[in-house]
C-alpha cells in the first residue's frame, strides 16, 4: 500500500459513524507524504539542471553533420582572490635596456684600411675609427660602414657603434650619416662621421657656438675624410644643430 493510499484509508474510517477519528494518524500519514514530494521536486529540479547544463556542452560543441567532434569544455574552476601585497613585476627594473655593443668574444668586422686613432683614451684602450665592409638589400652602392671603436694594447677591437647609408650611393659628394653616443654602458663615443669631397676642415654648431672637429682622410679613398669631435669640445650624445665641410681655401663645400 502507498503511501497516498495510507492517507486516504485513515480519512475514510472517519466516514464510519462507528469508528473514532485518528488525528495523529492523518497527521502523520500527511506529513510524511508532503516530505516525501519535496524530495521528489528537489530531485526532480536537480535532474532538470543536469540536463540542461549538458544539452548547453553539445549545443556548443556541436556541428554539423561531417563535422568535427564536438569539444567538451572543461567546467569552471574557481580560482581564490589574489592576497594584497607587492606584485612580482614591482620588483623588476624599469631602467631602460642600453643599446648592445659588440663585445671582444663577438668576431668584429675585419677594418678596411687603415685604423684612424682619435687620440682619445678609455683606460688602456684608445678609441679609433675605422671603415668595414656591409650590405643592405636593394642597396647595392652602399658597401661600407664607419665604426667607432676601441682598441686593446694587444690590438684587439671592440665596436662600439657602427653607421653606415641606407640609401643612395655611399661615396656620394657631401656629408653621410652622423653618430651620436646612444648612452651605451660602455665608454662614451664622442659625435663623428664622414664627408666625401676635398674637405680639409669641419666645423660643428651647437647653440651658436662653433666647434671644430679633427679630421682624417680615409687610406683606400682620400675623398673620404673621417672626423670626429672632441669629447671635451662636444659632450657626447650632444646634438648638432648644424655642420658644414670647408676646403683648404675656406670655400665652403
Amino acid at each position: 500500500m502507498s503511501e497516498l493510499e495510507r492517507l486516504r484509508a485513515a480519512m475514510r474510517a472517519t466516514e464510519r459513524p462507528d469508528t473514532v477519528l485518528d488525528l495523529a494518524t492523518v497527521m502523520r500519514e500527511g506529513r510524511r507524504l508532503r516530505t516525501r514530494r519535496r524530495v521528489a521536486g528537489a530531485g526532480a529540479a536537480t535532474l532538470a539542471t543536469g540536463l540542461a547544463s549538458v544539452v548547453v556542452v553539445v549545443a556548443v560543441g556541436a556541428s554539423g553533420p561531417g563535422g568535427p567532434a564536438p569539444t567538451r569544455h572543461p567546467a569552471p574552476v574557481a580560482v581564490a582572490p589574489p592576497s594584497v601585497g607587492p606584485s612580482p613585476l614591482a620588483e623588476t627594473s624599469l631602467s631602460p635596456t642600453p643599446p648592445p655593443t659588440m663585445g671582444r668574444d663577438v668576431p668584429q668586422p675585419k677594418p678596411m684600411g687603415q685604423i684612424v686613432d682619435s687620440k682619445v683614451r678609455h683606460g688602456t684602450d684608445r678609441r679609433v675609427y675605422y671603415f668595414v665592409p656591409v650590405s643592405v638589400p636593394g642597396e647595392p652602392r652602399v658597401s661600407i660602414g664607419l665604426a667607432a671603436g676601441r682598441q686593446a694594447p694587444d690590438g684587439g677591437l671592440n665596436t662600439d657603434l657602427l653607421l653606415n647609408d641606407v640609401q643612395g650611393s655611399d661615396r656620394s659628394a657631401g656629408f653621410h650619416q652622423i653618430g651620436y653616443d646612444e648612452g651605451s654602458a660602455g665608454a662614451p663615443v664622442p659625435t663623428f662621421g664622414y664627408f666625401v669631397g676635398p674637405a680639409d676642415r669641419i666645423i660643428g654648431t651647437v647653440d651658436g657656438r662653433q666647434v671644430d672637429a679633427r679630421v682624417a682622410r680615409w687610406s683606400a679613398d682620400k675623398q673620404v675624410v673621417i672626423f670626429w669631435f672632441d669629447p671635451t669640445q662636444l659632450t657626447p650624445g650632444e646634438r648638432l644643430d648644424g655642420i658644414v665641410a670647408r676646403d683648404g681655401t675656406g670655400r665652403r663645400l
